[in-house]
């Protein structure tokens, strides 16, 4: 019973438990619906449908069959999908998801995925060499489903270094190695080079490409293994242009096994010939590319089943080997440095006679190897590259035979960098580079340069001792900001750079600007000095509101006299301290010249009872004229008289007796402006009797004044000498002032009237007293006390974070003192207060808030009290960042980057969530212009504040709010950070620029588009650096910056982080300076520019430039550039058709804002792409941009060039304006092929040469032009044979065999006749034919020709017989050599440069051809001809003048067009427009025609390309002429009425004259003229066809017609 109970309990317990978990599955919903989905051959996806019902979760778990691991994944609840990434298609996929909530699982959703695609899963393995055709038929589209099907091809089987082994070569004119056997040692390895493969291009020589694989890809070197079966698979898709049965016989008797694949238009008997036998199980042929994967799993179930059987037949055949053998074991590396490390192994087993290891770097590196001893199992390996990935591969060699290979890998260390970098000491013109000394380095390497280059300035490099570790640069540029990088150098090899950078002092500039003794017409300037280095100082100064501007340079003086000023005048004063390195910042200030002066003391005397004189002082020396005026102070018939400056005295006359008089005097000066007028009032004489029977004259006193004036006193004088008076009486009064009398003795003549009220006019009477005390006649005079004058003219300048200075000019009256009160405007902060003498004006206020508003108000103190206040807003400079802005916000991590000040110290950056109080705060160095945060919370919004600090002053904070992105869906493997190369950009390998617009119209978020569609066009590319394309940006505005050279970065992570980093500019639109910028300073051999490799230019703008862009554009173009033009918002399309290459529908994209960018750039990308793959580079030929190589300028025979070349000289050509070159006797001018032609030559072209052969040219044969290999051998070629007058030309064909072809007869005799001709040779795959000025010779047939090698040299002139060391070349002109990549040039071309063919096109009965030659040198005799039958006379034809033409439309740019029917109905309709009596005003035209014909030909033109870039380009004709894109989307509306006017700001310093404007109409008989106008033109282009439009419409233009 109590076993039972026990029992029975635990049965119970157990029960309760399964129930309760039962239970709780239940209570979590389960997810529903499993589903898969496979993306791609790595890609599987895995989705459900959410449960119903409340859950935490997903747990998702995972695992492959056969040999998988059980993989686990936490999936979000808002998440119901997965994506595995390593998804083999060969391997089953089990599946479990279960919805969690908190601890608890709901029941699984279970799955199982399975593929039913066929898998080899033999034993047996083999070698599989893979030939795919990559001709030009493929196609790029094509292309891209052979990869598929090979990827398809491969997964099929099981793949590895000790497994089966797959290779893969392309092939089209010459066939290559893409991988060998032994490459790659997983199957996701070589899936990944698939997906890669780069498209070839090319001819389809199939024969060529199965003898290639026989040599170089079934060889034990190339991982092929022996006893293991062997299969060749071929997949083309045309029919060979060579034999392909023997070299297929030749792998079938080699005992690989072939299959043949053909595709769309493959010769099926050409694949039954090729393929092994059965043909039913070995051809395959398909209709078109996108159904070859139908075939996959009948192909490689052949393939599978025949691998079983070879294994078999070869282990039948197979005998033991008694020797044991095998490979060594347990590779290891150990002691790794930055140049060595040592390899060691196991001991393979048997006798081992010795170890050979093979090394090489896996990216492109040369194999060497290491041969040790049987009995060593180490070597240690030197000399390597520092940062390396090296691929070892360990051989064990017996006495018969090698084992297979041991293969491992090891990275070398990077070398020891630079550390503890710093620029020191820094002045104006130098600065202290120091570092920490790097052990084991064998010097340093130093190079510095400004940061803003201005294109002369080039970057510096210094080699110094290891000893050294510190160096004082010199001769530096003030203000720049200069980028110092310093390298460790161990022998040639350099460490990774440490780089800083620091900007110089500016010259410093004066200070204390003071005006003084200022007058009507000078005034004297003082300042303060500056560094005593300084040279002089440069004075400018104008009338505030003028517009001319007068300067002087002054010695290292520290004062000036302005002289010649106008009275009453604001003048703004400038002053830079001259250096022997340029000029300070001017130092500014501004002053108000004194009005004219009046004459001085004015007054009267001699007075008589009908006249009197009165006198007055001159008051300045530029009087040159006095108007006096008078009368009666009660009314009367005023009296003038115009007096000499020079006068100081004038008697009035014909005046009444007892009469009072006022007298007005103004002095007019030599500008005419006037003076005050002064006055003085005088009595004339009466007679009075006395009690004596005498007669006593009683009189007023004379030249009453009042002067002295101040604010509570005057001084009145006067004249009197009467013995009589006995004192005078003064009274005076005034307004709000009671009348008072002053008395003073009769022997005064001045008092001083004091306590008077100020700014108060006063009437003063003055009264003699006699001695009879009776009063004489009295006489008044009006003066006034001074106001309490307020300061003039108050200023603020030299702003500054935390200081301003305050300036005014001081009142007419005499002061204490001033006081100024100031207090920001919308910051709380106390009233601040400061007071300064009466001898100062001018004070700087310092400590004051950046970027905060302050109001000035500035009184004048007075003894009686204060002036009216004078007020002024002023502004502190704001001291704080610009353009914020966040970037690669991500789930936990933000950063931010500002455009950085330039006098900053320090940043103090902090970041903010206000949702979870999360902070960090760091403080940066000046040169900083970004931060990153990391460890944020996903889905947070943050605040990052900006503070920054100068010296001790901190600005305010400027703020940005951004929110971290949500937590991406899981995946099985991080996404990429890098973008995946596009296809069509594989193969690219150019040197390419984008030129940016940074002008002030772009503003700082459509820079941010700029850059990341920068960023994502380069992100196309695939390899960047030397070995493929290398990238420069440039920003442009006023002036072009190099952001980075081409040179500078040699990986995609790093070129694309420095995109990142580029800051805006800001400026104005100079497109024309910033394309010659990019052409001289960063297209150049100094800045990484390669030869031979395609050079491309992409530029960016927003606006119309303001300089020329036509001319700098043109030449790029005609130099060979690839030009693409991007305008959006306001940029002109006509001017990027001018800068951009032709066709303008390939090189021109418009989009209306920068938004819409993303719908132009995969078609941008692919055309740069193409043009940067093109095996011809593109050149502008007739207007056009076509394929094709400037041969002239490869070879240096331009104008600029020819002069270094030994040999060459300058001689005129088939006419004088057109230059020639005379290669002299054994000039051997030559150019190595890497450069000219880098990727071979095309096999389709045409040469183009205009030469002629001189009387000194040797009867032996010269090749014109031919190209040598490396061992002195020519590949390519034409010969002339002076002796036989024949013409020949050489190749190698696809075979390599060496074939001739020469032409002979009369015509090529021509050739040999000693003047200019045009010769055109056309090789295609099938002919060479030969066109000789502009007429067919002939045509021979070749065979397809082979490619080029390009390690050798192309020469001009050298001779056949000159085979060895010493070669001689023959002497010839030429005067132009082009090589098109086309086989229709020689049928376009128009031989205009012949004399001859110009001259029988345009013969008239009326003009001898003789009037067109241009006499050259006397030539040999010629082949006399055979007489030509008389033609029968030709029908009287009707007259010009009676034909009228249909309007048509005359093409001006044409280089050389004969008399089509255009150009005379155009004249015949000209000519009946005038009446029949105008013959002698037509032949007068014509006369005139023949005559500017005849300058234009022999007065050179300075040379025809000079000609052209003086044309003007109308944009507007060029917008009508080309077609455009199709329009984007309408703008937005007229923007609303404009706001209320702002206040007017303080004039500046005028500028610079601008441009002259065009002319005007010409009047009269207008149309007239133009009639006449028109048929000038035609005459001209009758008589003088040579002379093309553009030339008519240049000289025209000097003639005044528009």
């Amino acid at each position: 019973p109590l076993i039972f109970h026990c029992c029975h309990q635990i049965y119970w317990n157990i029960f309760k438990f399964v129930l309760i978990d039962a239970l709780i599955l239940l209570s979590v919903p389960a997810p529903r619906r499993l589903r898969f989905k496979v993306l791609s051959s790595s890609k599987l996806l895995i989705s459900w449908k959410e449960p119903k019902g409340d859950f935490d979760s997903y747990l998702f778990l995972y695992n492959s069959v056969p040999g998988g691991q059980q993989r686990e994944i936490i999936v979000s609840k808002s998440d119901t999908k997965v994506l595995i990434t390593d998804f083999n298609p060969s391997k089953d996929y089990i599946v479990s998801v279960s919805a969690v909530s908190g601890t608890v699982q709901s029941r699984p959703l279970q799955g199982r995925y399975k593929v039913d695609q066929f898998v080899c899963r033999t034993e047996a393995i083999a070698d599989i060499v893979i030939l795919v055709d990559g001709s030009w038929s493929i196609g790029r589209l094509n292309f891209r489903l052979v990869r598929m099907f090979l990827e398809n091809l491969v997964d099929a089987f099981d793949v590895g270094i000790d497994k089966t082994r797959i290779g893969l070569a392309q092939y089209s004119g010459d066939p290559r190695i893409e991988w060998h056997l032994n490459a790659y040692s997983t199957k996701d390895a070589v899936i990944d080079a698939v997906r890669n493969l780069p498209y070839k291009g090319g001819n389809t020589l199939t024969g060529l490409a199965l003898n290639f694989i026989l040599e170089n890809c079934f060889k034990p070197e190339s991982g092929s293994r022996e006893g293991l079966p062997k299969i060749g698979i071929l997949i083309t898709d045309g029919k060979s242009q060579d034999d392909v049965i023997p070299p297929a016989e030749s792998l079938r008797n080699a005992g690989i096994e072939l299959f043949a694949i053909g595709v769309k238009n493959a010769d099926e008997n050409e694949l039954q010939s090729i393929a092994s036998p059965p043909e039913d199980t070995h051809v395959y042929n398909v209709a078109d590319f996108n159904v070859m994967n139908s075939i996959v799993e009948g192909l490689t179930r052949t393939v599978c089943e025949q691998v079983v059987q070879q294994d078999k037949e070869i282990k039948q055949m197979s005998e033991h080997t008694a020797e044991t053998v095998g490979a060594p074991l347990e590779l290891v590396t150990s002691e790794v440095t930055a140049q060595n490390f040592r390899v060691s192994w196991s001991p393979a087993p048997g006798k081992v006679e010795k170890y050979r290891v093979v090394y090489y770097a896996a990216r492109g590196g040369e194999p060497h190897e290491a041969v040790v001893d049987g009995s060593e199992t180490s070597v240690v390996l030197g000399h390597l590259s520092s940062l390396t990935e090296y691929q070892l591969a360990v051989f064990a060699v017996y006495a018969n035979e090698a084992s297979e290979a041991l293969r491992g890998s090891e990275t070398t260390l990077a070398l020891p960098s630079v550390t503890g970098l710093q620029l020191l000491d820094v002045t104006h013109s130098t600065m202290k580079a120091t570092w920490a000394s790097v052990e084991g380095a064998s010097g340093y390497m130093l190079l510095y340069g400004p940061l803003i280059e201005d294109g002369q300035l080039n970057e510096k490099e210094i080699k110094l001792p290891d000893a050294v570790t510190q160096l004082e640069l010199q001769g530096l540029n003030p203000q720049t900001e200069y980028t110092v990088t310093v390298y460790a150098m161990y022998g040639d090899e350099a460490s990774d750079p440490m780089t800083s950078q620091e900007t110089t002092l500016p010259l410093n500039p004066p200070s204390n600007l003071q005006f003084s003794d200022i007058t009507h017409k000078s005034a004297h300037i003082s300042w303060d000095p500056a560094f005593p280095a300084v040279k002089g100082y440069r004075i400018m100064w104008v009338k505030t509101d003028g517009l001319v501007m007068e300067e002087v340079m002054v010695g290292n003086v520290n004062s000036y006299d302005l002289g010649n000023l106008m009275s009453l005048t604001e003048y703004s004063v400038a002053i830079s301290a001259l250096y022997s390195e340029g000029q300070s910042e001017p130092l500014t200030d501004g002053f108000t010249t004194t009005p004219v002066p009046g004459p001085l003391n004015l007054r009267s005397t001699d007075v008589s009872t009908d006249s009197f004189l009165v006198i007055w002082d001159h008051s300045a020396n530029d009087i040159v004229l006095y108007r006096l005026s008078w009368a009666p102070s009660t009314g009367g018939d005023t009296k003038e008289v115009v007096l000499s400056g020079s006068n100081n005295r004038y008697v009035l006359t014909g005046l009444n007796p007892s009469t009072e008089y006022e007298v007005l005097l103004t002095a007019v000066f030599k500008d005419e402006s006037e003076s005050d007028t002064i006055s003085v009032t005088e009595t004339t004489c009466t007679f009075l009797s006395l009690t004596m029977h005498k007669s006593l004259v009683r009189q007023a006193v004379r030249n009453l004044q009042l002067s002295d004036e101040t604010i509570e006193s005057l001084e009145a004088s006067w004249e009197m000498n009467n013995p009589y008076v006995e004192n005078y009486r003064i009274s005076y009064f005034g307004d709000n002032h009671k009348e008072e009398t002053l008395l003073v003795p009769g022997g005064q003549r001045r008092a001083v009237l004091r306590s008077l009220l100020s700014d108060t006019q006063y009437k003063v009477t003055v009264t003699p007293v006699y001695t009879d005390g009776q009063d004489g006649i009295s006489t008044s005079a009006l003066g006034a006390t001074l106001p309490l004058l307020s300061p003039g003219n108050l200023r603020i300048s030299e702003e500054w974070y935390n200081r301003f200075k305050v300036t005014w000019d001081p009142p007419q009256s005499l002061t204490v003192g001033y006081r100024i009160v100031y207090q920001p405007v919308y910051v709380p902060e106390p009233m601040l207060e400061t007071t300064v003498g009466e001898d100062v004006n001018s004070v700087v206020l310092v400590n004051l808030l950046p970027g905060a508003e302050y109001n000035v108000q500035l009184t004048a103190s007075y003894p009686t009290g204060d002036s009216e206040p004078l007020l002024v807003n002023a502004k502190t400079l704001f001291l704080g960042v610009s353009g914020l802005s966040t970037y690669q916000v991500r789930p936990d991590s933000m950063c931010v980057q500002w455009q950085p000040i330039r006098q900053a110290s320090l940043y103090r950056v902090s970041i903010h969530s206000p949702l979870n109080g999360q902070k960090q705060e760091v403080t940066l160095g000046s040169g900083a212009s970004r931060q990153c945060f990391y460890d944020l919370t996903p889905s947070s919004q943050y605040q990052i504040s900006v503070r920054t600090g100068m010296q001790d002053t901190e600005g305010p904070s400027v703020s940005i709010t951004d929110m971290t992105s949500p937590t991406e869906p899981p995946t099985t493997e991080p996404p990429p950070t890098i973008p995946p190369p596009k296809e069509v950009c594989k193969e690219a390998k150019a040197d390419l620029v984008f030129l940016v617009d940074g002008s002030w119209s772009i503003g700082d978020e459509n820079f941010m588009k700029i850059t990341r569609f920068l960023h994502s066009t380069v992100g196309s590319l695939d390899l960047i650096g030397s070995d493929g394309t290398q990238v420069a940006i440039a920003q442009f505005s006023d002036d072009a910056r190099t952001e980075f050279q081409l040179s500078s970065h040699s990986n995609k992570e790093a070129l694309l982080e420095a995109i990142q980093k580029i800051s805006y500019k800001g400026g104005n639109t100079k497109t024309g300076r910033a394309i010659k910028h990019v052409k001289e300073s960063i297209f150049s051999s100094e800045a990484g520019a390669r030869r031979g490799v395609p050079k491309v230019l992409v530029v960016l703008t927003d606006g119309r430039s303001q300089d020329d862009v036509n001319k700098v554009s043109k030449e790029m173009q005609m130099d060979g550039y690839i030009i693409f033009a991007i305008g959006f918002a306001d940029a002109d399309y006509g001017e990027l058709v001018n800068i951009a290459s032709k066709p303008s529908d390939r090189h021109v994209f418009f989009v209306d804002d920068l938004d819409a960018v993303k719908k132009i750039e995969e078609q941008l990308i692919t055309f740069v792409c193409e043009a940067a793959t093109a095996t011809c580079p593109s050149v502008l030929m007739s207007g056009n941009t076509i394929a094709g190589f400037r041969m002239m300028g490869k070879f240096g025979l331009v104008e600029k060039e020819y002069s270094t070349i030994p040999g060459v000289s300058l001689e005129p050509g088939s006419f004088n304006s057109f230059p020639s070159y005379r290669l002299h006797r054994d000039a051997l001018v030559s150019q190595p092929t890497k450069y000219l032609h880098p990727e071979g030559l095309p096999s389709d072209y045409t040469i183009s040469m205009m030469l002629r052969l001189l009387p000194e040219t040797p009867q032996e044969p010269f090749a014109l032009w031919e190209i040598l290999n490396q061992s002195n051998e020519p590949l390519v070629g034409l010969i002339l044979d002076n002796s036989g007058k024949t013409l020949t030309f050489f190749n190698h064909n696809f075979k390599g065999e060496f074939q001739t072809v020469t032409f002979e007869g009369n015509e090529i005799k021509k050739l040999f006749h000693g003047s200019f001709h045009k010769l055109h040779v056309t090789v295609s795959k099938t002919s060479v034919k030969v066109v000789l000025d502009c007429s067919a010779v002939g045509e021979k047939s070749v065979n397809a020709a082979g490619n080029i090698t390009t390690d050798g040299v192309e020469i001009l002139g050298r001779m056949v017989r000159s085979r060895g060391r010493r070669d001689s070349s023959a002497p010839f002109q030429l005067q132009m050599f082009d090589i098109i990549c086309s086989t229709s040039w020689a049928s376009r071309d128009k031989c205009c440069e012949l004399p001859a063919l110009v001259r029988k096109s345009y013969r008239t009965p009326t003009q001898p051809s003789s009037s067109l030659l241009i006499r050259g040198p006397q030539g040999p005799v010629g082949d006399a001809g055979l007489p030509g039958p008389p033609g029968p006379p030709g029908p009287q034809g009707p007259s010009g003048l009676s034909i009228h033409g249909p309007p048509v439309r005359l093409h001006l740019l044409a280089c050389c067009v004969h008399k089509n029917s255009a150009v005379l109905n155009v004249r015949g309709a000209l000519k009946s427009s005038f009446h029949q009596g105008d013959v002698q005003s037509q032949a007068a035209v014509r006369a005139i025609a023949r005559q500017v014909c005849e300058q234009l030909i022999q007065s050179h033109l300075s040379r025809y390309n000079s000609i052209l870039n003086q044309i003007p380009v109308q944009s507007s004709a060029s917008v009508r002429t080309v077609p455009g894109p199709p329009g984007e989307p309408g703008r937005r509306g007229p923007p609303g009425p404009p706001g209320e006017q702002g206040p007017t700001g303080r004039p500046g310093f005028p500028g610079t004259n601008g441009q002259s404007g065009r002319p005007g109409d010409r009047g009269g008989k207008r149309r007239r003229s133009t009639e006449l106008l028109i048929v000038l033109t035609l005459q001209i282009y009758d008589v003088c066809p040579i002379i093309n439009m553009h030339q008519i419409g240049s000289r025209m233009k000097l003639w005044g017609f528009h």
